[in-house]
C-alpha cells in the first residue's frame, strides 16, 4: 500500500531486501534498493526461465540476459548466483550436448563446432569428446545402417565424421563388391 492506498504487488524477497514492511517510508534510498532488487529478480527469471527448457552454456545465458537488457553487472551477479546453485555448469552442458549429438549420428568434428559455438572452453570440448564411444564405432553403425557406398560416405562427412571413418564406409563397399 501507498498512502493508504493499494499500490502494487511486489515480491517478498524484493521488500525484504528493501527493507519495507508496514508503516516504513519508501523514502528515496529505499525506493533505489527496491528498483535494484527488482532488476535483479527479473535478471534471475529471465535465466532461469531459459534453463527451464533446455541446459545451456554460460555465454548463451549471458547473451540472452544482454539481449533483453540487463545490466553487465546484474548478468554477472545472476550467472555466479546460478553457478554456486549448480544451475550453470558448462561442463555438464558439453558432456550432456556431445552424448545427445553422438547419439544422433554426429562426428568429433560436428561436435566440436557444435560445442565451440555454444561458447565453451576447448578443454571442456576436447574432454566431452574423449568420453564419448570412437567415431569408428559410430561411423560403423551408421554404415550398417545405411549400407555402405559413396551416399553414406557423403552422409558421413556432412555429419562432421573424419577421414577414416569416410575410408571406412568406402572400403566397405569395396569389400562387398569383392565378396
Amino acid at each position: 500500500e501507498l498512502d493508504g492506498e493499494m499500490w502494487r504487488t511486489l515480491p517478498l524477497e524484493a521488500v525484504v531486501r528493501a527493507g519495507l514492511g508496514n508503516g516504513v517510508v519508501l523514502d528515496r534510498p529505499r525506493a533505489r534498493t527496491l528498483a535494484r532488487e527488482l532488476r535483479r529478480l527479473a535478471a534471475l527469471q529471465t535465466a532461469t526461465s531459459a534453463l527451464r527448457r533446455r541446459d545451456r552454456s554460460a555465454r548463451e545465458l549471458r547473451e540472452r540476459l544482454e539481449d533483453r537488457g540487463v545490466s553487465p553487472v546484474d548478468r554477472e551477479r545472476t550467472l555466479a548466483t546460478l553457478e554456486s546453485a549448480g544451475l550453470l555448469d558448462d561442463r555438464r552442458v558439453a558432456h550432456e550436448r556431445a552424448r545427445a549429438l553422438a547419439g544422433r549420428g554426429s562426428g568429433d568434428e560436428l561436435i566440436r563446432d557444435d560445442l565451440g559455438r555454444r561458447g565453451l572452453a576447448a578443454d571442456e570440448i576436447e574432454s566431452a569428446v574423449a568420453e564419448l564411444p570412437p567415431e569408428a564405432e559410430r561411423a560403423a553403425a551408421v554404415v550398417a545402417r545405411r549400407g555402405p557406398g559413396p551416399k553414406t560416405a557423403r552422409y558421413l562427412a556432412s555429419r562432421g565424421f573424419g577421414e577414416d571413418a569416410l575410408t571406412l564406409a568406402v572400403a566397405a563397399e569395396d569389400q562387398a563388391t569383392l565378396g
